[in-house]
């Protein structure tokens, strides 16, 4: 799985067991039900141009990240989205590609010590959960 800033061509690699905890959590349509006021009811349906969420989620046990790595995520995930900035391209590893931006109305970015200790090293271990929504 890789992480590719489109602003800087930076590529970051990411395991490959990271879950797609929410693939089948969304709709692609909308709609919106209203009534008139002689009880006449309205629907107005459309189809979802962008705003999947993508979370992904290191198990316990697997998928772990460097704290180098994390630093760099959570560097990404403060940058603001603009027309320049913050734009991602999320790789899967069964070749999917989606355009992407952290998700900032929710935490973008939550990494957890695997020895449950404070990191002395860039090379010690984190859990990743890793929230990006599609453009």
């Amino acid at each position: 799985m890789q992480l590719t800033n489109l602003t800087t061509n930076e590529q970051l690699t990411l395991p490959d067991d990271l879950i797609w905890q929410d693939e089948y959590n969304w709709a692609p349509t909308v709609s919106n039900v209203s009534y008139t006021v002689t009880g006449a009811m309205i629907v107005q349906s459309a189809v979802k141009q962008t705003g999947r969420h993508i979370s992904l989620v290191g198990p316990a046990d697997m998928a772990w990240v460097t704290r180098a790595t994390v630093e760099t995520l959570h560097d990404w995930a403060s940058i603001a989205l603009s027309d320049t900035d913050g734009h991602y391209q999320l790789t899967l590893s069964d070749s999917r590609q989606f355009n992407v931006a952290f998700r900032h109305d929710d935490t973008p970015v939550e990494a957890e010590p695997v020895l449950g200790i404070a990191a002395k090293s860039d090379q010690d271990y984190y859990r990743l959960t890793l929230r990006l929504l599609e453009l």
